[in-house]
């Protein structure tokens, strides 16, 4: 039995004989064809080729697909003859007295196509919208050449490729990603929804959360192609976006295709507009991917939540993605599913960097690709940009000083946030109440006095990623905005419990006022907003304030940790300067007990510290005290601050 391509080619040729058999009618020629018409091995005629496909023939579909009149239909022959046939681009340039052009024109197939009609070439009829042939230039439109499209023509000759001018934008999903089981509740439910829907007139399904595989899955049980883009490819200029859009909705009916817009990072107004543009105007089936809910003015949508996997689901998800590596690690995948809440996608990613990596052990290898994973949330987008920002932290245990007391506050701390699964899950106080479950402590003191840096050492201990968040750009006038920053920063957080820092929290967190507008209202909303954000968030949330006092003490009760970072006293400001200097810096007879004479913080320490340094480095020199004093007093006159006779007697100092 022949297959389909071969039966396919061969109705195309006796369809193409049948025009070639009127040109040269036009022309004054016998019709070759004619006598050659029961021969039936060297051409079929139309009827016995189609009786013979085993499916319906490119050019049935193709006009099936676009509605095409029989006119039309021939007009769309008559340009693929003269690029398959050069018998028909002979019989063209001869019936239109043009020895130079094989290009057929309007005025040529009005006078030898039968059925002719003058809209089958309007802008709106199915070969110029769908953008079928092209119109060259001409003194009129009827004398005007006309050509086919590429991709129009690949189709009708059996091939399969997509147009060129989509490939870069969307690409084909070809693999099959495995679902758990809330997952495939989510593929039944559109399925049960849409099973009495016609094609084309499906609605936009939106999945919120990550909705590839729902995606892939669907189209499966459908038994449909499906291609994805991400909504940053998507063209923004006018014409180009309006040409995409046609040429997809085109593709789409040319394949019965549907298409995965992937608009997880869209925040550019630009690549906005471009994106809600496709999907209200596309009139094919979009699967659309994001993790922010949106609502189409116009077009009628589907809209399902991709529940997030379960602890179960995602211990699942490691073990398969790991395949036989799994095994010696341990505990170690209980360890990432209780810090890491990553999709099937994120996991896959993770699994397959870390066993690329052979420097380091397994176990941390997994650790800090899961990092990395979630690091993509935060660091992508308006997020990063405007709302917060990663401290690549550098500070140590060996690095602080403080009291005791608060040393064991943060020890504490740690322990807390790295115990968290044992605790809440294991030994069940996360099933006796949700509420309190977020890790959330003040750090309190002057400025300079280590509240940073003991951040910075807590994500060093627990290797977890730390982000200051920008309070001036979080806070918001217009009402309703604080609240949807807020909301933006700890989603992007959540899936990796990353360490999030409020610095100078008294901005936003000061003692909630009387009511006496709207304003004062919603000012106490925004309070309430984030008390129940940092009491559902998964992570560490720390809030820094200079001004402990004007804090609502309801807002201080809630919190779990409290650490007052003290001004230091000259025992520890002598133990800040010995561990300042880096062990490479080189130094020349530092007195560190006159140094801690000097009554400033450790910030102020480290500033006077850095800028001798480089004082030394210009003088190819070692550190020395009197490169410390002079650092010195530019820190003090900075501060507005007088040095003191008693912080630098003794000094001996060479004169410079």
């Amino acid at each position: 039995m022949q297959d389909w391509l071969t039966l396919n080619q061969k109705y195309l040729s006796a369809q193409l004989a049948r025009l070639r058999a009127l040109l040269q009618t036009r022309v004054g020629e016998t019709s070759r064809d004619a006598s050659r018409e029961n021969d039936s091995d060297e051409t079929f005629s139309s009827e016995i080729a189609r009786a013979m496909l085993p499916a319906r023939s490119a050019l049935d579909a193709l006009c099936a697909a676009f509605q095409l009149s029989a006119f039309e239909r021939d007009m769309l022959l008559l340009c693929a003859g003269v690029e398959l046939d050069s018998e028909i681009a002979s019989l063209v340039s001869r019936a239109q007295n043009d020895s130079r052009s094989f290009a057929p024109t309007f005025s040529l197939a009005l006078a030898v196509l039968p059925d002719a009609h003058w809209s089958a070439l309007t802008p709106d009829a199915p070969l110029r919208h769908w953008r079928m042939v092209e119109i060259g230039n001409g003194s009129t439109l009827t004398t005007s050449p006309l050509r086919i499209d590429e991709r129009i023509l690949h189709f009708l000759t059996g091939i399969s490729q997509m147009d060129a001018r989509l490939e870069g934008i969307v690409t084909r999903v070809t693999e099959r990603e495995p679902l758990v089981e809330s997952q495939q509740r989510v593929v039944e439910n559109i399925l049960r929804a849409l099973e009495n829907e016609s094609a084309f007139n499906f609605p936009v399904i939106q999945l919120v959360g990550d909705g590839r595989a729902i995606a892939v899955a669907v189209c499966e049980r459908w038994q449909i192609p499906l291609y994805a883009t991400d909504a940053r490819r998507v063209p923004t200029n006018g014409s180009e976006l309006e040409t995409f859009t046609r040429l997809w909705e085109r593709e789409a009916r040319l394949t019965h295709s549907a298409l995965l817009v992937q608009a997880h990072e869209v925040e550019e107004s630009a690549q906005l507009a471009a994106m809600l543009h496709i999907l209200e105007n596309l009139r094919a089936q979009i699967f659309f991917s994001t993790r922010v809910r949106r609502t189409l003015p116009t077009r009628s949508q589907l809209t399902l939540e991709i529940p997030k996997l379960r602890a179960h689901e995602q211990r699942a998800m490691w073990t398969q993605a790991l395949d036989e590596t799994s095994a010696p690690l341990n505990g170690h995948v209980e360890q990432l599913v209780a810090q890491f809440n990553l999709d099937a996608s994120e996991i896959r990613a993770a699994a397959h960097h870390a066993r690329q990596t052979t420097e380091i052990e397994l176990h941390r290898a997994l650790w800090d690709a899961s990092r990395a994973q979630t690091r993509q949330r935060f660091d992508a987008g308006h997020t990063a940009e405007t709302l917060a920002q990663r401290i690549e932290p550098a500070a140590m245990w060996d690095d602080i000083v403080l009291p005791d007391a608060q040393l064991n506050i943060l020890r504490d701390i740690a322990a807390h946030v790295r115990q968290r699964h044992h605790v809440y899950d294991e030994w069940g106080w996360g099933a006796k109440s949700a509420r309190g479950l977020g890790i959330s402590a003040l750090f309190a003191g002057a400025s300079g006095t280590g509240k940073t840096m003991a951040a910075e050492v807590l994500a060093n201990d627990l290797r977890l990623d730390l982000y200051r968040i920008d309070l001036s750009a979080v806070v918001s006038k217009y009402i309703g905005e604080t609240e949807k920053n807020l909301r933006r920063v700890f989603d992007a957080a959540e899936a990796g419990g990353a360490i999030l820092l409020f610095d100078e929290a008294d901005a936003l967190f000061g003692k909630r006022s009387e009511i006496k507008d709207s304003h004062d209202r919603y000012a106490n909303i925004e309070i309430s907003y984030l008390l129940q954000r940092m009491e559902q968030y998964r992570g560490l949330a720390i809030l820094t304030t200079n001004l402990q006092e004007q804090l609502d003490r309801a807002f201080v009760r809630r919190l779990r940790f409290i650490v007052n970072f003290p001004f230091p006293d000259y025992a520890q400001r002598a133990e800040i300067w010995r561990r300042i200097f880096p062990p490479d810096t080189p130094t020349e007879n530092l007195d560190v007990t006159r140094l801690a004479r000097l009554n400033i913080a450790g910030g102020s320490i480290r500033n006077i510290a850095l800028h001798a340094s480089f004082l030394a480095a210009d003088e190819n020199a070692r550190v020395s005290m009197s490169h410390l004093l002079h650092a010195a007093q530019s820190e003090y006159a900075k501060m507005n601050k007088t040095m003191t006779e008693s912080e630098i007697r003794d000094w001996r100092l060479e004169t410079k």
